[in-house]
């Protein structure tokens, strides 16, 4: 049943697809902050300084969080591209945070 890596190891320690989905969703979802950083970047990029003058500092956060379909794809092995991999190990290790447990690498996912 556990054709993959990923798949084996979600149910090895009983963590939920949709619990996934969703902890990806909260970690992902763009932020005010972020849309602050994005705007800051882009007038740093045309050339407008604002008043502030500082440079952007900090990487705002994706706003895509990994879809069912993405997360199929890497539960049957089909081909996943790197950034979708490391949303699906952010989420992943979130979870296991709140279980109380060990943060994993990517190796051990893929």
């Amino acid at each position: 049943m556990s054709d993959t890596k990923l798949a084996a190891f979600l149910a090895d320690k009983k963590l939920n697809h949709d619990r996934l989905l969703a902890a990806s969703h909260a970690l992902e979802t763009l932020t005010p902050e972020d849309r602050r950083l994005k705007l800051a970047k882009r007038q740093a990029k045309k050339g407008e300084p604002k008043e502030g003058d500082a440079k952007p500092t900090g990487k705002p956060r994706s706003g895509r969080p990994v879809t069912p379909r993405a997360l199929a794809a890497a539960l049957t092995g089909t081909a996943v591209s790197g950034p979708t991999k490391q949303r699906i190990l952010r989420a992943v290790n979130h979870l296991l945070e709140q279980k109380k447990q060990e943060k994993v690498a990517l190796k051990a996912l893929f």
